[in-house]
């Protein structure tokens, strides 16, 4: 038997292990202040379960758009319980898979180097030495309307608008702080408190009542190729030891996690 023989025989066998390597795992569309921990999270599950979890991170508002139009992703993870919920409503997700996981927070958060004085909360905004605030882009971000709405009910808004540095995400707001493309900025408590962010500088946070509640969801795609795993994973969400984790991260979580 010839070579060219051997390898029209075993390309069927090649193109079966890549399927089912590829029903092994799910693909994520997580909102951006998720990322430090999800990587912990799907680290978790794929050890125990020993099932790939490929995350990948932006605003919410950009994935709810890709979704409607057909973005290969079998789990949502959503900063804004409504995105998942009109979804749900446009019937592109998994019916009963809805779950709300977590409340995010806001912080005002400088480098370490920084002087300017945290104590005064929003209305240190107004040190005359702040040249620019980032905050996330609130057309689509939603701890950008989040930050927006903290402002404008502190009643600083329209005296800082012109300072404002719009990040495509909260990820992204958050590396123009510590990048020094912004002197302050408005972040995720769940960033302020990562791996990545809380040996480089300081936070106060903002009071929830400032703003109106970040509530958080997440839906299983109804394209989803890889629902047993996506169900699997969304289980794996609601115990109690990630109910913990998010709790680290700074999030509020549902009791029925804790």
């Amino acid at each position: 038997m010839n070579l060219r023989r051997l390898n029209l025989i075993a390309l069927p066998a090649v193109i079966l292990l890549v399927q089912l390597c590829a029903a092994q795992g799910i693909r994520v569309a997580a909102a951006a202040d998720l990322q430090f921990a999800m990587q912990d999270i799907a680290a978790q599950f794929q050890k125990e379960t020993g099932k790939s979890v490929e995350v990948i991170y932006g605003s919410s508002g950009n994935f709810f758009q890709q979704l409607q139009n057909g973005a290969p992703f079998d789990v949502f993870f959503s900063a804004n319980l409504d995105y998942a919920k009109r979804l749900e409503a446009a019937g592109l997700t998994e019916p009963g898979s809805y779950y709300q996981y977590a409340k995010g927070k806001i912080v005002i958060w400088v480098p370490n180097e920084s002087k300017v004085d945290l104590s005064p909360g929003l209305e240190a905004l107004l040190d005359p030495s702040i040249k620019k605030i980032a905050v996330a882009n609130p057309q689509h971000a939603p701890y950008g309307q989040a930050a927006v709405a903290a402002m404008q009910k502190e009643g600083i808004y329209d005296k800082v608008k012109d300072k404002l540095v719009l990040g495509e995400n909260i990820s992204q707001t958050a590396s123009f702080v510590i990048s020094g493309s912004a002197d302050i900025g408005i972040l995720a408590l769940s960033l302020a408190l990562s791996p990545n962010m809380k040996d480089k500088g300081r936070y106060a946070e903002i009071a929830a009542d400032q703003y109106p509640p970040i509530e958080q969801a997440c839906v299983i795609v109804s394209s989803s190729k890889n629902k047993d795993v996506a169900r699997q994973f969304l289980g794996f969400i609601k115990t109690s030891g990630m109910g913990k984790l998010l709790e680290k991260y700074g999030f509020d979580v549902p009791t029925t996690s804790k």
